[in-house]
């Protein structure tokens, strides 16, 4: 299914509160990126349990219910799970990875919100919720009719309202913290094509469990072992330098205000290449788009940014043309600023280019 449109999970959350209570609704997001999270919180918005069936693990039976004699015919008796004398909220999650079968039971539990005979509390409400196919995940096509009776939400990742939860309400790691208002970009990454982890809010979540149940005292191999266990290898690399350099006391703020310098010994490379990411998402961040745009601070800014590049071109020619050079979105930073870099350090703009 192609998305139209994408909401956040506050916007999906806002959503839930207006249509899940009137009619069912569908939540399509790739794995990890808060769904079931959503669900619970929106449940308790409501005031009502939330009681979640898994779709990929259920045999008909276990919605159905099973026959029982009763006089001079059999009756189903659905199973006690979703038997309630209280509204609630029934979470139907990897809808879409359940057996046809399932899915063609759940249409009048989805539009008459009926089991066989029983009949759901008056003020239940029923809110299902799948991967995509691209996802690679395990997920079979849904039917027309299914689909046609609910609304469908799909889900993106934003790493503000993540962050805001993290710090207020979450209890994450502080070093998680740290790094991801450092690289935002990191919350979530599209899931890989071969078996591999993945960076999304619940990986990160499980990360800072982690830390926690460690304490600061971490060993290096065991932080390493956690990152390339739970994250996008390129990010777990990066997390890695980063705690390095918390560690070391090297920080991009400390040398963009000239009170430190970049790494240079060979065992910070990890160090380095940290350090690099950020100061490239610095710039992308501060710098504006249009030239027109640029105020006193913005050039004071592009000076230091020249100042350091030189500098680190010093330690890696490498390192400097990743700053300036297309990244795998192929995102640049402003296109002012690369003429001025082309201008004042031409051997760097060279390289950039794939020249001698």
């Amino acid at each position: 299914m192609n998305p139209a449109i994408e909401l956040t999970l506050n916007q999906a959350f806002d959503f839930l509160l207006h249509v899940a209570v009137v009619r069912p609704v569908f939540l399509w997001g790739a794995p990890g990126i808060g769904k079931t999270a959503l669900v619970n919180r929106f449940a308790a918005a409501v005031g009502l349990e939330c009681v979640a069936l898994l779709g990929s693990q259920l045999a008909p039976e276990d919605l159905l219910g099973v026959p029982k004699i009763d006089g001079d015919c059999s009756r189903f008796f659905p199973p006690a799970n979703i038997v309630r004398r209280q509204p609630f909220v029934l979470f139907l999650d990897e809808l879409n990875a359940a057996s046809h079968d399932i899915q063609k039971a759940f249409y009048s539990l989805i539009l008459e919100q009926r089991v066989g005979e029983y009949r759901l509390p008056a003020g239940a409400i029923v809110v299902g919720a799948g991967n995509r196919a691209k996802d690679a995940a395990l997920v079979k096509p849904m039917p027309s009719a299914l689909i046609n009776r609910l609304a469908h939400v799909h889900l993106r990742a934003h790493a503000r309202e993540w962050l805001a939860w993290a710090i207020n309400e979450g209890g994450i790691h502080p070093w998680v913290v740290e790094y991801l208002q450092l690289r935002p970009d990191h919350l979530w990454n599209e899931p890989p094509k071969h078996e591999e982890p993945f960076s999304t809010p619940r990986s990160w979540h499980m990360l800072s469990d982690a830390l926690h149940s460690f304490g600061e005292s971490v060993g290096d191999e065991m932080l390493e072992a956690l990152a390339f266990g739970l994250l996008t290898p390129a990010h777990a690399g990066q997390f890695k330098g980063f705690i390095k350099q918390l560690r070391q006391r090297h920080t991009l703020a400390a040398i963009l205000k000239g009170d430190a310098r970049w790494p240079a010994e060979p065992a910070d490379r990890d160090v380095l290449y940290f350090l690099t990411q950020s100061f490239r998402a610095h710039l992308r961040k501060e710098l504006p788009a249009d030239e027109s745009s640029l105020r006193a601070e913005h050039q004071q800014l592009a000076l230091r940014a020249k100042n350091l590049l030189r500098d680190l071109a010093r330690i890696s020619v490498e390192m400097a043309q990743t700053v300036v050079g297309e990244d795998e979105n192929g995102q640049t930073l402003p296109a002012w600023f690369l003429v001025e870099v082309a201008r004042d350090l031409p051997r760097l703009a060279e390289r950039r280019r794939g020249g001698p």
